[in-house]
């Protein structure tokens, strides 16, 4: 697969920038996938960027450079720059420090915009910070036992369908495995972000 990083400035000159010396950049969460924001960059954003480590974008309202969290200081940390198959647009993988939207929402494009993980792991931090009356995630939280009880459990019926041969039963029982590690994970402090990072390092 053709590698598109923009590492340097000199990378910066194979971009299709458009007649006002713009190019769209898309930032997308570096841990979780989600797509955070859109804005526009000029080369001199780009080069500041790829300087500082921090999204610079161009503001075509105000006419001017600006660095995302300024104002706010919900700066969005750079992992990396890639241009898409035609050089016209720029994806900017980030780690935010906070809400990516002005709204003060995580990301512009709302909840839609979450992978399936990315979401599960909102949902989950969310019921963990409010607790709701009824709520599973809540109880498994708040219950250090009920927790292992469950990994343990959860595991032997994943062993149980694959020994069996039992595809479809094995994707289930994966699927409830997989919520009850992250639920685990979360009781000790550890985000799905966490996880990710490692997996991504190992890969």
């Amino acid at each position: 697969m053709t590698d598109r990083t923009l590492r340097t400035t000199d990378d910066l000159d194979t971009l299709a920038y458009d007649e006002r010396g713009l190019v769209p950049v898309v930032a997308q969460h570096a841990g979780l996938g989600t797509m955070l924001m859109l804005a526009w960059a000029n080369r001199e954003a780009l080069e500041r960027t790829l300087d500082t480590g921090e999204a610079v974008f161009w503001s075509r309202s105000r006419g001017r450079l600006w660095r995302k969290g300024e104002s706010s200081g919900n700066t969005l940390r750079v992992v990396s720059l890639h241009a898409d198959c035609d050089g016209d647009t720029v994806l900017v993988r980030v780690r935010p420090t906070g809400p990516a939207c002005h709204t003060g929402e995580r990301t512009c494009f709302g909840n839609g915009a979450d992978p399936t993980l990315a979401g599960l792991a909102a949902t989950l931090a969310e019921r963990a910070a409010e607790r709701p009356e009824g709520s599973y995630t809540a109880r498994l939280m708040d219950d250090s036992n009920l927790r292992l009880k469950k990994l343990g459990e959860e595991t032997a019926e994943l062993i149980q369908a694959l020994a069996q041969g039992d595809g479809p039963r094995a994707v289930e029982e994966a699927a409830d495995l997989f919520y009850h590690a992250l639920v685990a994970l979360l009781a000790e402090g550890v985000t799905a972000e966490d996880l990710l990072q490692e997996l991504e390092g190992r890969r």
